[in-house]
C-alpha cells in the first residue's frame, strides 16, 4: 500500500432531488499499489455539474446511481504521477472520470480526453474544453443546426453551457435571446457573452418572450425544462428545432411531474425535439475541443470560472450551481 492518504468525498445517504452536503462525507484512505496496466492521477481541478444530481438519485438516467459509500462520480483534470501503462506517461494531463478525490487509480476506461496545455489553461480542460464547451459545440451544431438570421433562445444562458451556446450561435449569424433568473445575469449575457437581448423568467415570461422574439423562435436550446420550456415552446416557429440538453429546474422525477401538454404544439408547429447526452459523442471530443480552443485564442469566445479551493466544499458547490449562485464554470482546485 502507498503511504500517501487520499481524501475522498463519498455518498453516505441517497438524496431525493438535489443532493446537499449532509448526503456526503469526506474520508481519508491509503492509496492502493498500482497494478499492471494502471496509472495514478493526481487531481488538479474537479468539475461541479448539474448532471451530478442525476448521478446520485435513484431514477431513470443514462448511468446507474452512485452506490452508497462510493466516491462521488465526477469529471476532473489531473496529472499522471505514476504509470504502469505503456500509453500513459508521467507528467501528461488527462480529463476523465476521476471523482471528487485527491487521487485516482485505474486504467484507460476512465479517460475522456487528453489535455493539451498548449490549447488553454488546465482549468479550461474541465470546462471550456471539457464537458461544458463540448456540449455547447456538439449539441448546437449536431442537433440545433443554427442558420443565419435564426432566432435562438437559450435557457440558463449565463451558465457554463449556455454562455458558450450563445456565443457560438452568434458566430453562426443568429439573433440570440438569453433566458435568465436575474437582471444581473441578463446584463452579464449582454456584456460578456454577446447575447442580443435577455428575458428574466421571474417576470411574466410569455409577455417578455413576445417582445424579445416578435418573429417567433427558430431554435430553442433548453437546459432547464419545466414551466419555462412550456412557455418557450408555444413561441416556436414552424419546423423549429429544440435541443433538450438539461432539466435542472425539475428537482424530482419520481413521480413524473405534471404540467401542460406540448404534443399539439409539436404536431401543429412540426417541431423537431432531440435529447443530447454528451457521452454519445466521445469520438468527436478532440475535434470539438480544437475548434473551441482556436476560437478562444482568437478572442471570439469569452469564458468565466468560479473556483473554490477546498475539497470539502464540493457538495455545497453543487447546491450553489442549482441555486444559480455560481459566476461561471464551477470548479474545485486541489493544487496548482
Amino acid at each position: 500500500m502507498d503511504s500517501r492518504r487520499n481524501r475522498q468525498v463519498v455518498l453516505v445517504y441517497r438524496p431525493v432531488g438535489v443532493p446537499e452536503p449532509r448526503h456526503f462525507e469526506v474520508v481519508s484512505s491509503p492509496l492502493p499499489a498500482l497494478g499492471d496496466g494502471q496509472f495514478l492521477v493526481e487531481n488538479l481541478y474537479l468539475s461541479v455539474d448539474p448532471a451530478q444530481r442525476g448521478y446520485v438519485n435513484d431514477e431513470n438516467n443514462y448511468a446507474p446511481p452512485v452506490p452508497i459509500g462510493a466516491v462521488m462520480r465526477a469529471m476532473a483534470v489531473g496529472r499522471v504521477v505514476e504509470s504502469r501503462h505503456i500509453d500513459f506517461q508521467v507528467g501528461e494531463h488527462l480529463y476523465g472520470w476521476f471523482g471528487w478525490q485527491d487521487y485516482w487509480v485505474g486504467g484507460p476506461e476512465a479517460l475522456l480526453r487528453r489535455v493539451d496545455p498548449a490549447q488553454a489553461t488546465l482549468s479550461a480542460g474541465a470546462g471550456l474544453l471539457g464537458i461544458n464547451g463540448l456540449t455547447a459545440w456538439l449539441a448546437l451544431h449536431e442537433i440545433g443546426r443554427p442558420k443565419a438570421n435564426n432566432t435562438v433562445v437559450v435557457t440558463a444562458a449565463a451558465g457554463a453551457v449556455g454562455s458558450i451556446v450563445g456565443q457560438l450561435a452568434k458566430l453562426a449569424g443568429c439573433r440570440t435571446v438569453a433566458v435568465v433568473g436575474s437582471d444581473e445575469k441578463g446584463e452579464l449575457c449582454l456584456s460578456q457573452y454577446g447575447y442580443d437581448t435577455y428575458v428574466n423568467y421571474r417576470h411574466p415570461l410569455d409577455e417578455a418572450l413576445a417582445q424579445a422574439c416578435p418573429g417567433g423562435i427558430d431554435l430553442f436550446f433548453d437546459n432547464v425544462a419545466g414551466s419555462i420550456a412550456d412557455t418557450v415552446i408555444r413561441r416556436m416557429n414552424l419546423f423549429g428545432r429544440v435541443v433538450q440538453c438539461g432539466t435542472m429546474s425539475i428537482p424530482v422525477w419520481i413521480p413524473p411531474p405534471q404540467g401542460p401538454r406540448i404534443e399539439r404544439e409539436i404536431l401543429t408547429r412540426r417541431l423537431r425535439i432531440e435529447g443530447f447526452v454528451i457521452f454519445d459523442h466521445i469520438a468527436r471530443f478532440d475535434e470539438a475541443a480544437a475548434e473551441l480552443a482556436q476560437l478562444f485564442k482568437q478572442g471570439q469566445l469569452h469564458y468565466a470560472e468560479d473556483i473554490d479551493t477546498d475539497l470539502a466544499l464540493a457538495p455545497q458547490a453543487l447546491v450553489d450551481v442549482y441555486e444559480g449562485r455560481n459566476r461561471g464554470k464551477k470548479l474545485i482546485r486541489l493544487r496548482d
